[in-house]
């Protein structure tokens, strides 16, 4: 088949260890010809518009920018970017047929070059679920069902439910997704909806302890400290100020240290709080490039996971493979409408509670510090590779075609 991928940002080169560079080389893998549009956002270098990378032929059109800029800024790129998309089909892949299409939200303003290929070649469409806009944007106060602001999210609600109706098959994060995509888009046949998680082709990044020792001491991390380690971005969906409030009461235990390492709009807020209180066992960096950031992760005892408790869509952040692939157990602060916290305690690699409640947060850390981390290990890595390989993805995909 030839199979057109609509990415969401830049497409990350063909043999680095992504989500979509991994799902994209197994296609490939099995005799399917992999064609990619991508996006770049005029605030980053220019490069070239049409390349090929390891026999998979990219296309990368200049657009706005999405992240890091004003909120009018965006909904303009985002309104632009699906006719952007669309001269870049008609440009450079005019005389390929494809068979399927796969695209990934956010954001849904693929609609258009969805519709546009899909009418063209008869292709099936299949839409990978990773975030339910606008609903997320409503939860968090960015958007209003009410007001001017309601005239935006209403725009974006009709753009959502045309993207479902396009598309032929449905990809949620988990259950809890599948669930509430159907609840709320009742028009949507239930055979269309499906598991279809982030997916990876799994490495082991754990380090060994000489390793381990050497990252530590390279980056002043105390070596006889449980070291509980939160990295990604640091913005309004992951409610920093209740970060910072288990922060403040966590202070007091002595034998663990946290470490955050990203950036984000709220940022500032994490660099306020280190500057004014200065914790001892508390260290903030700026986001690391992804190799050092792997062995640092590595390094560490624990990942952490935090979602607003403002949400009521399922969130299932990404990061939490990244800390499963180091074996790394997780310790998630969420709302109570994502199942992250479910598959967590229910695969026994893990601990969960609820992002309002910082004395329970406190309670699950001095918990973590006397478990024995190396069995929590074992089961949490046989659970990565039971559940979340780039086969199983692609399985899923293929079997509907």
């Amino acid at each position: 088949m030839n199979v057109l991928f609509l990415n969401n940002g830049r497409f990350a080169p063909v043999q680095s260890h992504t989500l979509y560079s991994d799902l994209m080389r197994e296609f490939q893998k099995h005799g399917h010809s992999v064609y990619v549009v991508s996006a770049n956002e005029k605030r980053f270098e220019s490069v070239p518009e049409l390349y090929e990378d390891n026999g998979i032929k990219c296309v990368c059109m200049r657009i706005g920018n999405l992240t890091k800029c004003s909120l009018p800024e965006k909904a303009i790129t985002m309104m632009t970017i699906s006719q952007k998309y669309i001269s870049g089909i008609k440009k450079y892949y005019s005389d390929i047929h494809f068979d399927l299409i796969l695209y990934p939200t956010p954001p849904i303003s693929f609609l258009g070059a969805v519709e546009h290929v899909k009418k063209k070649d008869n292709a099936k469409t299949y839409l990978l679920l990773k975030d339910i806009f606008p609903q997320n944007a409503v939860d968090i106060g960015i958007m209003s069902k009410i007001g001017m602001k309601g005239l935006i999210y209403k725009h974006y609600r009709k753009q959502e439910k045309r993207l479902y109706r396009i598309s032929d098959f449905i990809g949620c994060m988990s259950q809890a997704n599948v669930d509430y995509v159907l609840k709320h888009n009742p028009e949507i046949r239930p055979e269309k909806v499906e598991v279809c998680p982030n997916c990876l082709d799994i490495r082991d990044m754990s380090v060994d302890a000489v390793i381990r020792r050497q990252i530590r001491e390279k980056y002043g991390i105390p070596e006889n400290k449980k070291v509980f380690v939160y990295g990604g971005n640091l913005g309004k969906p992951q409610g920093i100020p209740f970060l910072i409030e288990c922060l403040k009461k966590s202070e007091s235990i002595s034998d663990a240290f946290f470490l955050i390492i990203g950036d984000g709009t709220e940022y500032g807020l994490l660099e306020d709080y280190v500057n004014t209180d200065k914790p001892s066992n508390v260290k903030l960096m700026k986001r690391l490039p992804k190799e050092d950031y792997d062995s640092m992760v590595g390094a560490c005892d624990v990942g952490l996971i935090f979602l607003d408790h403002r949400f009521t869509i399922p969130n299932f952040p990404s990061r939490f493979l990244a800390y499963m692939q180091a074996k790394l157990p997780v310790l998630a602060a969420t709302d109570p409408n994502t199942d992250i916290g479910k598959v967590i305690v229910d695969g026994e690699f893990g601990w969960w509670c609820e992002s309002n409640d910082s004395g329970r947060f406190v309670d699950e850390i001095k918990k973590i510090i006397k478990a024995d981390l190396d069995a929590v290990r074992e089961r949490e890595y046989q659970y990565l590779l039971d559940h979340y390989t780039v086969d199983n993805a692609y399985k899923t995909i293929m079997r509907h075609f």
